[in-house]
């Protein structure tokens, strides 16, 4: 369990989530994570840990049961830090108002990042006695969880450093308080450090890797800052950074580090073009991606090609969906298809399930535009492929997400078929899907799924000449609408508002027949 879990903190760099939109219909498709600093991320893993325990202990920091502190107990055993490393942890999701779906993996990312702070007080040779004791009493409280009292007294190390002129060790200081700033979540905060870290050096002098690499992290910290919490100005200063850092990454001197800049450089143009109107910035994005793969070779860098791949794929999927046509569509199931002969279910079975899903994506949205049936066969094949790694027990929301997709591909199909053999199979998959999308844990993915059922249900009524059960898919398809219109999702409540009147008719024709 904790190899897994070290695996998934791991990925916690430049997470990233799409929700496309299929077609004109306006099917929600959800596509899954992946993360630009090489792997990839479900938006919750389990932890041994009922979401619904986890999220009452973000919510009840002090007085807990005695059952929540056999939760906590247990947490100490998986997650691998102390108690009071762990409370803390808590009580920085609860600051950080995290979304239930998401507690999971940012409790395993913050134990990870508290493991990586043991080091981060650490005494050097050159430091003084004051420095010595400050950096101690900084070790003993990250021990203790404090966060605040550590980052105070590494403040104050630096002030020291800094009087004393000793520019190299205060650089190093501003990036360990950057690293404190990481774990609280308060990626502004980090970036801020980080900048200031590489601030201390000329640029070209002898510490020109230190300063580049400060510089680094200060483009993953804004892009968090811009990716998690909707901060559009980040992202745009993301990608200033980026294209900064590939001026002082010649290809000719460092061809992968380049080539991983340039990697970055296009999610950020991706995420943010996925906000945007326009297609600007998705169509610098598809020139970030192919000029890293410049670099990131089949033969040289196989799973970093794949990732990149699978970048190419994403950029091109949202601008199929956005232009008319298909080739942008075909392009991007070329993409997938490149991405998944490396990444084997094998070699990576959780970038591997990414891949499969998104490849299913873009094969509905393919399939319904063109109206060929193979491509949602095709889909279909993709999503169940998805479901053999993205299981309920290890990534239950990306099991349950990959469930309401099958469900949409299904139901595509079966709109196109005669008999109902499809349109059952859908609703039971949006069935399954909505076991692990419950209405108190994800209201609003609750509601697609809940909406898509109902949506089936209408389709199978219909053929079926059932009345009953059209009144139960007017019931969902109604309830999903005023949920997802109250949620603010204003495409998906359109969808669902645009098939009520057929509801309606269908259950007066049925009920007068």
């Amino acid at each position: 369990m904790k190899q897994h879990l070290c695996f998934i903190a791991s990925l916690g760099v430049y997470l990233f989530g799409l929700n496309a939109a299929v077609d004109a219909q306006q099917i929600k498709a959800d596509t899954g994570g992946i993360a630009i600093g090489g792997s990839v991320t479900g938006s919750t893993i389990n932890i041994g840990i009922p979401p619904e325990q986890l999220t009452a202990l973000v919510r009840q920091a002090a007085d807990l049961s005695e059952t929540q502190k056999k939760v906590i107990a247990k947490l100490e055993g998986e997650l691998d830090i102390n108690q009071r490393q762990i409370r803390a942890a808590l009580s920085v999701l609860g600051e950080n108002d995290i979304p239930p779906e998401r507690l999971a993996a940012k409790l395993v990312e913050i134990a990870e990042s508290f493991k990586a702070l043991k080091a981060t007080a650490s005494a050097q040779p050159s430091d003084d006695r004051k420095i010595v004791a400050l950096k101690t009493d900084a070790q003993n409280a990250i021990e203790a969880g404090d966060l605040a009292k550590a980052d105070a007294l590494l403040a104050e190390a630096q002030a020291e450093q800094t009087r004393g002129l000793d520019r190299l060790a205060a650089a190093d200081t501003f990036s360990r308080r950057g690293e404190i700033a990481l774990t609280r979540l308060r990626y502004a905060e980090a970036a801020a450090h980080f900048a200031n870290a590489a601030a201390v050096f000329p640029p070209h002098s002898s510490h020109e890797d230190e300063r580049i690499n400060y510089l680094q992290k200060e483009a993953d910290a804004l892009f968090k800052q811009g990716y998690e919490l909707g901060d559009n100005g980040a992202l745009l200063s993301a990608i200033e950074r980026h294209k900064r850092l590939l001026e002082l990454l010649p290809r000719e001197r460092l061809p992968l580090d380049w080539a991983r800049a340039q990697n970055h450089l296009g999610w950020a143009l991706l995420r943010l073009g996925e906000r945007e109107s326009g297609t600007a910035k998705l169509e610098e994005a598809v020139v970030a991606f192919r000029e890293a793969l410049k670099e990131y070779t089949r033969e040289r860098a196989p799973l970093e090609w794949a990732r990149t791949q699978i970048g190419v794929g994403a950029v091109l999927s949202s601008l199929g969906r956005r232009e008319g046509g298909t080739a942008k569509l075909e392009e991007a199931v070329v993409a997938y298809r490149e991405a998944l002969k490396e990444a084997t279910r094998e070699r990576e079975p959780l970038l591997w399930a990414v891949a499969q899903n998104r490849l299913g994506n873009a094969l509905l949205n393919l399939g319904m535009r063109r109206g060929e049936t193979a491509k949602l066969e095709e889909a279909i094949a993709a999503f169940r492929e998805a479901l053999k790694e993205n299981t309920r027990e290890r990534v239950p929301l990306e099991w349950a997400r990959s469930q309401n997709n099958l469900g949409n591909a299904l139901a595509a199909l079966g709109r196109r078929e005669n008999g109902t053999g499809k349109l059952e199979e859908a609703a039971v998959a949006f069935r399954e899907a909505l076991k692990e999308r419950t209405r108190d844990r994800v209201p609003l993915d609750w509601a697609r799924s809940f909406g898509n059922e109902g949506v089936a249900l209408m389709l199978l009524a219909e053929r079926r000449r059932d009345a009953a059960m059209a009144k139960t898919a007017l019931g969902q398809i109604n309830t999903a609408f005023e949920t997802v219109r109250d949620g603010g999702d204003a495409r998906q409540a359109a969808y669902f508002e645009a098939r009520l009147p057929r509801a309606r008719a269908l259950v007066a024709r049925l009920r007068g027949q």
